[in-house]
């Protein structure tokens, strides 16, 4: 008999590849749209200097409602949408990492590992783009801006939809040209390419221990929507430095890392390293319960029909 504290992996070769995109887009966009304000203030909290304008994720969430009403904390939503395209790349990518790796080494740390590094960094050369656009556009604040560039005519009808994006992507374009729009690349391949590896490793490691400690009939999916939040606090703690060098980089238009780094130690010592790292676990929280359920969820409703009843998935 199969023991159902062995938590199995539904891997690629397991899938109907077309219900799982399909699913796949609709899940992400839910994501989305439910993080994304937590996602706003991190930003702004990791780019102010010192307290200078909020005391924390609440206070800034309060703050950015009063003042800007519900819109501000959708600020670049719309771009950022677009980012859906590299979330697809990064399951297909982790999925065929996955099994590639498996050819060679069936240890399911290091497929994790190597597939979770490899998905970021084809996922971020898709991203950054995005990023750096919808970063400007969260710094804009009603009347001023919190970076490089300010948005004209912030009030106008015209500028409601796509012209404040449009006027954000010139300025970015007519400062730094092309390259601007891949600033922080190297920032966000040090920051999220270890996050992803650190992550899948440790949601696997979890969700094994659970395993063993919980009673044989406890749903799965209940101990993989615990371990996923577990893995993501301990991916954010390691990688936050990291993770708040690269919004300075992208949204003041630094060029050097180091100097960057050395710049932060200056101005507010060890401590800024782990600026927006509460804003950070507390929207990973949420958002991992739900990626990690609907995830699982996806893969278990787009396997092949024939493997739906063969065991307990």
């Amino acid at each position: 008999m199969e023991d159902k504290r062995n938590i199995p992996i539904i891997e690629w070769e397991h899938l109907d590849k077309r219900k799982f995109y399909v699913f796949g887009i609709c899940m992400t966009m839910m994501i989305r749209v439910s993080v994304y304000p937590f996602t706003l203030i991190r930003t702004r909290l990791q780019v102010q200097k010192g307290k200078s304008l909020y005391n924390g994720t609440f206070d800034a969430f309060v703050k950015i409602l009063r003042t800007e009403g519900t819109a501000g904390l959708y600020r670049g939503f719309l771009v950022n949408t677009f980012t859906l395209i590299s979330g697809q790349c990064y399951v297909t990518t982790y999925e065929l990492t996955r099994k590639y790796v498996s050819r060679y080494n069936n240890n399911n740390a290091v497929k994790s590992l190597v597939a979770g590094g490899s998905a970021s960094l084809v996922a971020q050369s898709i991203t950054v783009p995005i990023d750096v656009i919808s970063q400007h556009l969260m710094m804009q604040r009603k009347g001023e801006s919190m970076g490089r560039f300010k948005v004209q005519n912030q009030d106008a009808k015209r500028m409601l939809v796509f012209g404040q994006t449009k006027d954000i992507i010139l300025q970015i374009f007519k400062a730094d040209g092309f390259r601007g729009f891949y600033r922080g690349y190297v920032a966000s391949l040090l920051t999220y390419i270890p996050n992803s590896a650190v992550w899948w490793p440790f949601y696997h490691f979890y969700a094994e221990q659970l395993s063993s400690l919980t009673p044989r009939d406890c749903p799965h999916l209940l101990l993989q929507a615990i371990s996923g939040p577990l893995a993501a606090a301990t991916a954010s703690t390691l990688t936050n430095p990291m993770d708040v060098i690269r919004a300075r980089v992208q949204v003041e238009g630094k060029s050097s890392i180091i100097l960057t780094f050395k710049q932060l130690m200056v101005e507010e010592g060890p401590w800024g390293l782990t600026k927006g790292l509460s804003a950070r676990i507390i929207s990973a929280t949420p958002s991992t319960i739900v990626i990690v359920v609907g995830y699982e969820t996806l893969k278990k409703l787009s396997l092949r029909p024939e493997l739906v009843d063969s065991r307990h998935w």
